[in-house]
């Protein structure tokens, strides 16, 4: 019973808070747009019962997909969202390993205070966050203002409201994503490896290569995904430091549901968004449960 009872609570949990809001959000992409409260009119009466199953199935249409076929916008808004993804768990890879491999490699004593500031942003609410990086970013920033100080540059920089305040943001939010698991991959790393390795001939930049970043691939992995799934759905980052020429699908969901009030819409954008994010997290999954099996 206690066996049976662990193995329910997580499957509770996935029910109550993914499966049943999914299956809303479904049922409200198969609606018609009506103007009313709420602004759609529903094709499944769940107060008919069977008969209303079977009339929903009957009359079932997919008029709100199809219609996302119909228009550039949302197309666009996808690819533009996944390549914003991409180039950002890239520069947050490049940015994250070498500060894990810093920490992985510093005196043991010194690690927990490594640690603890990394999580330190998360001290502070992410709007804060975000809105700190307008101050900086904008023309009369801080930024604009240290680099013309410095005489590096003669006028100020155009940043704020760019793509690359979009990738600015969403490295910086999600740095810690990407730090830790490869901190957690590379502090288990057995130092007699690498000096095995030195002693078989290899230099120091062949034993990197060689050991620390094979060992280090499940971190990197878990790194990734874990950035990479919540950047390409993202809403407040694009909103606040991207212009009007930054095309994300988080925006588009945002602008369907309260600017335009299309709700089946909305909706049908959100189940695509989901559907292409269960490839990644799934393969997150098996990373994981490998990487289990590994230790076990």
């Amino acid at each position: 019973m206690r066996r049976l009872i662990l193995i329910a609570i997580p499957y509770v949990w996935l029910l109550a808070l993914f499966l049943i809001p999914f299956v809303i959000v479904v049922k409200i992409s198969l609606s018609d747009t009506a103007l009313a409260r709420p602004p759609y009119f529903p094709q499944w009466d769940w107060s008919l019962g069977w008969a209303g199953i079977k009339d929903f199935f009957a009359e079932l249409d997919f008029e709100n997909f199809w219609f996302l076929t119909t228009d550039d916008l949302y197309w666009k808004a996808y690819l533009s969202s996944l390549r914003i993804a991409l180039i950002s768990t890239l520069m947050t890879l490049l940015v994250g390993f070498p500060i894990a491999y810093g920490m992985a490699r510093a005196p043991e004593h010194w690690r927990p205070t490594l640690m603890m500031l990394v999580i330190l942003p998360f001290w502070t609410s992410f709007l804060i966050r975000v809105y700190s990086w307008m101050g900086i970013l904008s023309q009369n920033g801080l930024l604009n203002a240290l680099l013309l100080g410095i005489g590096v540059i003669d006028e100020p920089l155009i940043i704020l409201n760019t793509d690359t305040a979009v990738y600015i943001g969403i490295v910086y939010t999600y740095l810690p994503f990407m730090i830790l698991p490869i901190y957690a991959a590379l502090e288990k790393l057995d130092g007699s490896l690498l000096e095995a390795a030195e002693d078989l001939g290899c230099s120091r930049l062949s034993a990197f290569w060689l050991v620390t970043v094979p060992l280090s691939k499940q971190g990197v992995i878990a790194g990734c995904f874990l950035v990479f799934i919540p950047a390409i759905g993202e809403f407040v980052i694009p909103s606040l430091l991207g212009g009007s020429e930054t095309l994300m699908i988080g925006k588009v969901l945002y602008e369907e549901f309260f600017s335009n009030r299309d709700w089946p819409v909305a909706s049908a954008v959100a189940v695509i968004l989901l559907l292409i994010l269960i490839i990644p997290i799934v393969l997150f999954q098996r990373n994981q449960q490998k990487q289990a099996e590994a230790e076990g």
